[in-house]
């Protein structure tokens, strides 16, 4: 691309030594730099783009974007300073790709819990319906069929243009992603045109970040501010009716707001939840009329992330009401969140990804009208991350029968001080602390007896495990299937 051009994106900017005519790609990762790049040096937490510039220049770097004066030999290499290089980065890459998501229908999800599962319905029903799409979030990316795993919720703005720009290349018009609070905090999703935003819910997560609720709730709330005030463009808020936030982020953008709920009179609406062992029914109340729906989803809160992805599609207006009911109600559980594992044994286990106090509380209300013995809950929370929110799990957690405290991802932190900051919300004393994750999920097998449910819950199909700064292979599913079979081995 010419360079000129691109750089016209940024009005700011101090020019330093000779812009080459071209530029063949765009960088934030000075190991990926290729011959003819324009790098950008970005401060993360933990690693700062402006101490590897050189790196970039030895991989052939020819344009350097940064927030300082670097250096730099400028008869060979450029320098551009910005007073802000993340969002430079995105303003560049919405350039330099086309600004993709212009091509696109955007969806977009955030809320503490739910956003795995309104993603995976959502594109569920598109993919149903004959649609291309492209998915992001926890639980990775997919490009139609093709996957990939991702570090984070929401991807940097960076990856995020160059995820659309192969997408729009693939012919695929739809892509639904999950957006984190971390990800809105830190510009990663500057440049993305959403169509429909999306809300689940706000419960508390991520105070380490954050600091206050209010704080945490107003930044989920930029997702529906940065739609804009372009009333020429169909545009559509979804919001959770049943959540205190709602008003307020009703206001917060101008597009018109559909609204969901259980309790409220929302425009779509469930009535009589009959809550099963292997699946949910309930009336849905819509603007089209009233349908009995089944789905394949466990609990009160599974009709809430159902709610809000039948909203959603509907905002869409390209799909029949009654197409995308038949296609939710057809849509399996998704994996890792309150997922049973599929093993012949005397015992019934759960996976979940439940990883604050609202979903643990909701995990054990949804299992225990089935439980026929104990409730035993395997409660992990990660190292590094808020410390605030460790004894109100186990609080959540002491409503089962026997409870096992224990560590998702340690990082950097000691796993018993963890642990400890956890016991202080237990509420009897049938518990145990066991730091090692396997061991945990053994013991939760070791104990268990005929007729009891037990609930693994807080990393749901991750299958690594972080130890300092490092990812070591580890998955709850096949730990929990090697110990069940060897426990009850004749029932296999």
């Amino acid at each position: 691309m010419n360079t000129y051009e691109l750089l016209s994106s940024l009005k700011m900017k101090q020019v330093f030594g000779m812009v080459p005519d071209h530029i063949q790609a765009l960088q934030d990762d000075s190991r990926k730099v290729v011959k003819d790049s324009m790098f950008i040096c970005i401060r993360g937490y933990t690693v700062d783009g402006h101490n590897y510039y050189s790196e970039a220049i030895r991989n052939g770097a020819t344009v350097i974007i940064a927030e300082e004066k670097l250096d730099i030999d400028l008869d060979h290499v450029a320098l551009v300073v910005v007073k802000d290089s993340k969002k430079a980065l995105a303003l560049l890459a919405c350039k330099f790709y086309g600004y993709p998501s212009s091509h696109l229908k955007i969806f977009g999800v955030t809320g503490t819990n739910g956003k795995t599962t309104v993603t995976s319905l959502i594109n569920h029903v598109l993919k149903k319906s004959g649609q291309k799409t492209a998915l992001s979030g926890t639980i990775g990316s997919q490009l139609d069929e093709a996957f990939s795993s991702s570090p984070n919720t929401t991807c940097d703005a960076l990856t995020n243009q160059q995820m659309m720009k192969k997408a729009y290349d693939a012919d695929i018009k739809n892509m639904v992603m999950e957006v984190s609070s971390h990800g809105l905090s830190q510009g990663r999703l500057w440049g993305v045109d959403y169509d429909i935003v999306t809300f689940t819910n706000l419960t508390q997560d991520h105070l380490d970040y954050h600091n206050t609720m209010d704080e945490y709730g107003y930044t989920k709330g930029l997702l529906f501010a940065q739609l804009g005030n372009d009333l020429t463009k169909e545009k559509f808020v979804v919001l959770n009716q049943d959540d205190p936030w709602f008003e307020k982020y009703s206001i917060m953008s101008p597009a018109e707001v559909i609204s969901y709920g259980i309790q409220s009179d929302a425009h779509f609406k469930a009535e009589d939840i009959d809550c099963q062992e292997n699946g949910t029914e309930f009336n849905l109340i819509t603007p089209e009329g009233t349908y009995r729906m089944s789905i394949n989803l466990l609990g009160e809160f599974n009709v809430y992330n159902t709610l809000a992805a039948i909203a959603s599609l509907y905002a869409k207006g390209d799909i029949p009401l009654e197409r995308i009911i038949h296609s939710v109600q057809e849509m399996r559980p998704v994996s890792g969140r309150m997922e049973k594992i599929d093993v012949d044994s005397p015992i019934t286990i759960y996976l979940d990804y439940a990883h604050t106090p609202d979903a643990i509380e909701k995990a054990i209300t949804t299992v225990q009208p089935f439980k026929r013995n104990r409730l035993i809950f395997v409660a992990g929370t990660g190292g590094n991350r808020d410390e605030l929110k460790r004894p109100i799990m186990a609080e959540k957690a002491s409503a089962a029968d026997y409870v096992i405290l224990t560590v998702n991802d340690p990082r950097f932190e000691d796993p018993s001080s963890i642990l400890y900051d956890m016991e202080k919300g237990m509420r009897h004393n049938n518990y145990d602390m066991i730091p090692d994750r396997k061991e945990a999920i053994h013991q939760a097998i070791d104990i268990s007896e005929p007729g009891d449910i037990i609930i693994i819950a807080g990393k749901g199909q991750e299958d690594y495990q972080v130890i300092e700064d490092k990812k070591y292979p580890h998955s709850d599913k096949k730990i929990a299937l090697e110990k069940c079979m060897s426990k009850y081995p004749y029932t296999v």
